[in-house]
């Protein structure tokens, strides 16, 4: 007779968790989703002090061109502050699920997509756990990780991108959407930059396991930009006009098309900035300030 089967990981008990200084509780490395013949995939919980009532939730992607970066990232202009910025969201009363997803090095698009929407499932499922509320849920990106943020709100009733991965049941809809110099417009994004859309070299291209000219449906699949429609949650955009990475363009496009549909959509910009606010360090504090109010007033 062969042995049990262990649980999976997304279903094993949570971590302990930390309490700061500013009674913030922090678990680290809570699996969200097993993947058979691979790491389990992990998120960290930055919790707010206790309360009576359950907290809003937001589940932050990390930047890196989907090739770099783990969920501890979150841009040099933010090296060294204390209290860490996840912490600064949750004193403010909202939890931050910052959460890895798989990089395009271990498995091309969709699976970034996937692994995001697993996250937001597990959080509805077991949310509960520590106080989370199921019906309150956002999520902020920054670069990549902004890109996957907009996904999460503009196709969360599209079941063919659901993927299976982690907990299957439930919705991967969130109520709220930040992103940062996001790239909303990956069809557009070679011409935006002046770069060839057949080299194999970039990280879309790498992405996609694909030159974007050659798979033009699938780059038109994974922009944000192909599921505007009135009924997306509020989205709040924020860019550097100076971004040389991703140029604000996109971000200009993006909230036209919202608003255009009479979607809700507020957009920023931020003199002088650079792509992860760099050159502009009062970009970085504005910026998750501006953050933290449109998820407190949203979620």
């Amino acid at each position: 007779m062969p042995p049990p089967r262990p649980k999976p990981a997304h279903d094993l008990p949570l971590p302990p968790a930390r309490v700061t200084a500013g009674g913030v509780r922090i678990l680290t490395g809570v699996p969200y989703a097993d993947l058979p013949g691979m790491r389990p995939l992990e998120l960290d919980l930055y919790l707010p002090p206790g309360g009576d009532t359950p907290d809003p939730v937001v589940v932050f992607l990390h930047g890196g061109g989907w090739r770099l970066g783990t969920r501890r990232s979150l841009g040099p202009s933010y090296a060294g502050t204390t209290p860490h910025p996840f912490e600064q969201v949750a004193a403010a009363g909202i939890t931050v699920a910052s959460a890895d997803y798989r990089l395009s090095g271990e498995r091309t698009w969709p699976a970034q997509l996937h692994d995001a929407k697993a996250a937001v499932r597990w959080l509805r499922s077991r949310g509960h756990e520590v106080g989370l509320d199921a019906e309150r849920i956002g999520a902020w990106g920054e670069s990549a990780g902004g890109h996957l943020a907009l996904l999460l709100g503009l196709t969360g009733e599209v079941a063919d991108l659901d993927g299976d991965v982690g907990i299957v049941e439930g919705s991967s809809a969130v109520n709220a959407v930040a992103a940062w110099y996001a790239p909303s417009d990956l069809t557009a994004l070679p011409g935006d930059l002046g770069a060839d859309p057949g080299a194999g070299d970039t990280r879309e291209a790498q992405l996609f396991g694909a030159p974007l000219s050659g798979v033009p449906e699938v780059v038109r699949e994974a922009s944000p930009i192909t599921y505007v429609s009135a009924g997306a949650p509020p989205i709040l955009l924020l860019h550097g006009d100076s971004d040389r990475l991703i140029p604000g363009v996109q971000s200009v496009r993006l909230d036209a098309a919202l608003r255009d549909v009479g979607a809700h959509v507020a957009f920023e910009t931020y003199p002088g900035a650079d792509h992860m606010w760099l050159g502009a360090p009062e970009a970085a504090a504005a910026a998750l300030s501006r953050t933290v109010t449109f998820f407190r007033s949203r979620l």
